[in-house]
């Protein structure tokens, strides 16, 4: 027996919010993508020997990529324009160090007369000034200074040994990044096409153009940088020279190399700096260079890398201010090294895979 509609038992299915399905969707596809950077995150701190020389690796190959070109434009075979644009670099580089290294043994002696006589400048200011530290009292201070470091010699050694192997695997890591610059920079289009099969065939074109987006990114991330370890190297060099502080064109390219690691550079030369100036110049020198310093400090970090690089790789200055901190926070000076960078090729990267969208967007916001 059937009972009219009007009887029937209805069920009612209670509607989820649309706004609820949408969240919803949202916060598990972060969670996957989160996922995604954590275990990458991992996987590369645990081959960090091997990770971090290649991505040095490939920085050095956006910055060389301009000067090998230019070679091949001339005429030159890929090849050989790699190894000439690599050769000229470190021609360049050895004639730097040359000449610095012939200033700073020109000059060492006098700055080591200066600093014998800042020494006992500053032992007859601690005996006569306000803190009046007899020379008995320097002397005892002295003795518990060496007998800590007779009392710590293992310490010391274990210290130094640990050093020892950083600076070996630093110059293992720095021989893996110029092989590997030397083969992204001659056969780098091939090693790009091998890992480019990889991926779905159906997906290979939309991926190639977004990493070609995000290689030229890259580049524009490096001219720029060069840019900005440029002014902040003649900033030191111009305070270094009105100060009359000795070996300023050594400082000048200590502050150029030091640059590019961002904020740190400039804080580690500006340091070297101040010292050179307590002791050639005396304390009001000092606090004059370290005024400069914490100037050319502060016009880096608030000026130059947000806007520069910002504007060189298309990213808010409030980004790249933010990712400074977050990858310093993260791996310390290579995590602030290598961060903007991988920023910015991401970015371009993604905008790539969908241009007619991004240029949707763009039109819309102006």
């Amino acid at each position: 027996m059937r009972f009219p509609a009007s009887r029937r038992t209805r069920r009612v299915t209670p509607t989820v919010p649309q706004g609820l399905v949408t969240a919803s969707e949202w916060a598990w596809r972060t969670l996957v993508i989160a996922a995604l950077v954590i275990g990458t995150w991992y996987l590369l701190k645990s081959f960090s020997g091997v990770a971090i020389p290649l991505a040095v690796a490939v920085l050095l190959t956006a910055l060389l990529t301009p000067i090998r070109d230019q070679f091949e434009r001339w005429g030159l075979r890929p090849l050989l324009a790699t190894v000439v644009a690599m050769l000229l670099t470190v021609v360049v580089m050895a004639g730097v160090f040359t000449a610095i290294g012939a200033q700073v043994v020109r000059e060492w002696p006098q700055l080591f007369d200066q600093a014998g006589q800042a020494v006992t400048s500053l032992l007859g200011w601690l005996a006569a000034g306000p803190l009046h530290i007899e020379a008995a009292q320097l002397q005892e201070y002295y003795a518990q200074f060496t007998a800590w470091l007779n009392e710590s010699r293992a310490e010391i050694a274990a210290a130094l040994a640990s050093a020892g192997v950083g600076v070996g695997h630093f110059l293992a890591g720095l021989a893996i990044a110029l092989i590997a610059t030397f083969f992204f920079l001659s056969g780098g289009k091939g090693i790009w096409r091998a890992g480019l099969r990889l991926v779905p065939e159906h997906y290979r074109a939309q991926t190639d153009r977004a990493a070609g987006r995000g290689w030229v990114s890259l580049v524009a991330y490096m001219r720029a940088q060069v840019l900005v370890a440029f002014v902040d190297a003649v900033g030191m060099l111009i305070g270094a020279l009105i100060l009359r502080i000795p070996m300023a064109w050594a400082l000048f390219a200590f502050t150029f190399i030091t640059a590019f690691v961002p904020v740190v550079g400039a804080v580690l030369s500006g340091t070297i700096a101040v010292l050179l100036a307590l002791v050639t110049g005396g304390p009001v020198t000092a606090v004059i260079m370290l005024g400069i310093t914490v100037l050319v400090v502060q016009t880096e970090g608030h000026f130059l890398q947000p806007i520069l690089l910002g504007r060189a790789v298309s990213l808010h200055p409030l980004a790249v201010l933010i990712g400074l901190a977050i990858g310093a926070t993260l791996a310390g000076i290579v995590g602030a090294l290598l961060v903007i960078p991988t920023l910015a090729f991401s970015v371009a990267f993604i905008r790539g895979l969908d241009p007619e969208r991004f240029g949707e967007v763009q039109s819309n916001r102006h």
